[in-house]
C-alpha cells in the first residue's frame, strides 16, 4: 500500500503547500518586524512547528478537488493550494493552544512553543515567570496563526465564483468553530467527574474526538476540496458522509498512538497521553472491562504530569490486558470500513478516487 508521504507528494503537492506556507510566513515576519523586531521570535517558532507535519488535511483537500473534476493546473488549482496552506496554518494553531491546554513538553520531536518561548525567558535571564512568559506568547503564536490562516482562505477564493468563494469561507469558518467548541468540550471532560460510568465517558469521549479533530481532520477538508472543485450539492453530501468516520477512525488511531505509540516515529514521549490524563475511548472501554485493583491505579495516576517509565509500563499492561485495545482497534475497523465503502460508492473521477481511498488507508493504518 502506498504510504501517506508517497501519496502527499503526488502531482508535487507538498512542495506547493509548503512553498505557499512559507511565502506567507516571510511576508508576516515582515508584518511583524515592523511592528516590533523582537517579535518575529513569533514567525520564528511558527516556522519550526509548519515545517513538520504530513500535509494530511491538504491532501485530503486536493484529491477531493481532483476527484472531483479539477483541474492538474491553473487558477482553481492555486486556489486549493492555497486552501490546503490555509488548513495548514489552522492546525497550528490549533497545536500551539492544545499544547498549552494539555501541558505537553514536545510535539513532531521537537519542544513545544511554550516550552521554547519558556527556555528563551530563562537564558535570557529576564524578570518574571518564565513558564507564564511561555504559556502567553504560545497563545499570542496561536492567535497570529489564526489571523494568518483567514487571511490564506480568503485570498485562496478571492479568484473564484462569487457563490463558490462565498461556500468554501463559510465552510472553513464553521470548521474553526467546531475545533473551538471541541477543544472547550475536552476541557469540560477532563474536569467532569468520570470513571463512574463507562458507557457514558465513552460518547463523551467519541463526541469531543468527532467536534476537535475528525471533522477538520477528514470531513472538512474533504468538503472544502469538493466545494473548491464546484461539486454538486450530492457529491458534497457524499463526501461529507464518507469523511466524518474516516476522520474519527483517525483520531482512534492517534488515541492508540498516544499510549503505544514510538516516540522515535510519533515525536512524543511514550505514554504521554497517559501523562496529559486524556480521557479517550481507550481509557473509558479500560475503565469498563478493567477489575477494580486496575481500575484504581487507572484512576490514581491517570494526568499524573511526574509519572515515572515504569508506572506508565503498569498502565499499558493494565490496558492491554483489560482487552480495550482489541475494542478500539475493532472500532477503528469498522468506522474506516464505512467510510472507505462510502467513499468508493461516491461519484468521484479518476486519478483522484483512487488517490482518496489510498489517503484513508494510509491515515488511519499508520505508526505517527
Amino acid at each position: 500500500m502506498p504510504t501517506a508521504s508517497s501519496l502527499v507528494d503526488l502531482e508535487n503537492l507538498r512542495r506547493d503547500v509548503d512553498a505557499q506556507v512559507e511565502r506567507h510566513l516571510a511576508g508576516l515576519a515582515q508584518e511583524v518586524g515592523a511592528i516590533g523586531a523582537p517579535a518575529t521570535a513569533l514567525t520564528d517558532q511558527a516556522a519550526v512547528l509548519l515545517r513538520g507535519g504530513k500535509r494530511l488535511r491538504a491532501a485530503f483537500c486536493y484529491w477531493s478537488y481532483r476527484a472531483h473534476g479539477g483541474a492538474e493546473d491553473g487558477v482553481e488549482r492555486d486556489a486549493v493550494v492555497r486552501a490546503g496552506a490555509a488548513l495548514e496554518l489552522f492546525q497550528a494553531a490549533a497545536l500551539l493552544h492544545d499544547d498549552v491546554m494539555d501541558a505537553s513538553d514536545t510535539r513532531r520531536g521537537e519542544p513545544t512553543a511554550h516550552r521554547a518561548f519558556e527556555a528563551r525567558h530563562t537564558g535570557a535571564r529576564w524578570a518574571g515567570s518564565a513558564e507564564r512568559f511561555g504559556t502567553s506568547a504560545a497563545i499570542l503564536l496561536g492567535d497570529l496563526c489564526l489571523v494568518a490562516c483567514q487571511r490564506e482562505i480568503g485570498a485562496a477564493v478571492a479568484g473564484l465564483p462569487a457563490d463558490r468563494a462565498a461556500e468554501a469561507r463559510e465552510l472553513f469558518d464553521a470548521m474553526q468553530t467546531e475545533v473551538v467548541v471541541g477543544q472547550y468540550l475536552d476541557v469540560l471532560v477532563q474536569a467532569e467527574p468520570w470513571g463512574l460510568d463507562p458507557a457514558a465517558d465513552e460518547e463523551r469521549a467519541r463526541a469531543v474526538l468527532r467536534a476537535k479533530s475528525a471533522r477538520y481532520s477528514v470531513e472538512r477538508p474533504l468538503v472544502l476540496g469538493a466545494v473548491l472543485a464546484g461539486a454538486a450539492p450530492a457529491q458534497v453530501d457524499a463526501v461529507s458522509a464518507a469523511g466524518l468516520p474516516l476522520g474519527e477512525a483517525f483520531q482512534l488511531r492517534d488515541d492508540v498512538l498516544g499510549v503505544f505509540g514510538d516516540p522515535s516515529v510519533t515525536g512524543k514521549p511514550a505514554g504521554d497521553d497517559l501523562r496529559e490524563g486524556k480521557r479517550t475511548v481507550l481509557a473509558a472501554r479500560t475503565m469498563a472491562a478493567a477489575g477494580p485493583a486496575d481500575r484504581d491505579l487507572l484512576v490514581a495516576h491517570l494526568g499524573d504530569p511526574d509519572l515515572d517509565d515504569a508506572t506508565v509500563e503498569r498502565l499499558r499492561g493494565v490496558i492491554a490486558g483489560s482487552g480495550a485495545i482489541d475494542g478500539v482497534e475493532t472500532l477503528i475497523g469498522t468506522l474506516a470500513g464505512g467510510g472507505l465503502d462510502a467513499l468508493a460508492a461516491a461519484d468521484l473521477a479518476e486519478p483522484g478516487r483512487d488517490v482518496l481511498l489510498d489517503l484513508a488507508r494510509a491515515a488511519v493504518d499508520r505508526a505517527a
